[in-house]
């Protein structure tokens, strides 16, 4: 049950707390800013990732080689070069691509 509803697009949410932070998407409110270089966010999560190109903290490592990275995603997109997936495929020719970049370029 989600009883908490965004009054600018609908969406419902189990807890206020999730509606409220939600609702910055609308506001374009950016309570959360960077002590480092003032950039600011909307989420705490995302300053606290942001940060790690600061810090240069990388929790992020690859069980088959070691690797570490900053950021979740980048793992996973390294992760594709050990497995050979390639999840984007061009509509018009089939070729199949490991990163949405290679696609958009290609």
């Amino acid at each position: 049950e989600n009883p908490f509803t965004c009054a600018d697009c609908g969406q419902s949410f189990r807890y206020r707390s999730v509606l409220t932070a939600h609702q910055r998407l609308h506001t374009g409110e950016n309570p959360f800013t960077c002590a480092d270089c003032g950039q600011s966010f909307s989420y705490r999560c995302a300053l606290t990732t942001h940060q790690r190109a600061h810090t240069g903290e990388k929790p992020f490592t690859c069980a088959d080689c070691g690797q570490s990275f900053g950021y979740r995603s980048a793992l996973t997109t390294h992760q594709r070069t050990h497995t050979g997936e390639k999840p984007f495929a061009c509509a018009d020719c089939g070729k199949t691509f490991s990163q949405s970049a290679n696609l958009t370029r290609h």
